[in-house]
């Protein structure tokens, strides 16, 4: 069940009296049903009893898919990567993410718990929402994806972003032959990061737009890590 003012989601748990969550943002046009089907080739013998969230983002028009209406984390106003994001709506979609963090918080599993993913769109608000952390997630894992910010948002990150933020380990894979989210803009986000003091395991794959089972397989090796860690 979720509260109205909620996003709705898809959950799936893995045992009894979940231990941890991975909430796991969707890409353009998706929902939160896209990635469910993962849970049973990552998950591993031995891992604690998990919550996977799968949130469905809003339907709003997309202007570069000619003002179609689909589930968007923030309308794509532009093809290059400077300008593409809606700022306004990255923001709204960091909202509802928070929220959602405060929902498992409240059904007892802290932010130290809490692993939050997102591939393409869904990777874009995952970053921009640990870049705004007070409180550290358990991780970030961005697949696909980049920073959705602009260059003068970009150039003020060194001064905005706060010392718990960089604490938080981060997942960062991309396709090398990506024709959605150039590779390239995944390495500079990534090195970005990595200047910002972030701790980056960065991971490219000879793969188009997508989800590889190499990938799959060095995310759960992360995430045993993560686990063992907590």
């Amino acid at each position: 069940m979720n509260a109205p003012n909620l996003l709705q989601t898809v959950e799936h748990e893995t045992g009894p009296a979940p231990q941890w969550t991975v909430l796991w943002l969707h890409g353009l046009g998706a929902d939160g049903n896209d990635f469910a089907p993962i849970v049973p080739e990552l998950v591993r013998p031995g891992w604690p009893s998990l919550r996977f969230v799968f949130p469905h983002a809003p339907v709003r028009p997309v202007t570069i898919n000619n003002g179609v209406p689909m589930r968007a984390w923030y309308d794509i106003v532009a093809l290059d990567l400077a300008n593409r994001a809606d700022e306004t709506g990255v923001n709204q979609s960091v909202e509802q993410v928070e929220a959602l963090i405060a929902r498992e918080a409240g059904r007892g599993i802290p932010p130290g718990r809490i692993v939050l993913a997102g591939f393409s769109q869904g990777g874009a608000v995952a970053l921009a929402t640990g870049l705004r952390r007070r409180e550290p997630l358990a991780g970030l894992v961005a697949l696909s994806t980049y920073l959705p910010l602009s260059p003068a948002s970009l150039a003020q990150l060194p001064q905005s972003v706060d010392a718990a933020a960089t604490g938080q380990p981060l997942f960062f894979a991309h396709g090398t032959q990506d024709p959605v989210v150039p590779f390239q803009a995944g390495e500079r986000s990534a090195a970005l990061l990595r200047q910002l003091g972030f701790t980056v395991d960065w991971h490219a794959y000879p793969m188009a737009h997508q989800v590889c089972a190499e990938q799959i397989g060095d995310l759960g090796d992360w995430l045993s890590a993560r686990f063992t860690a907590g």
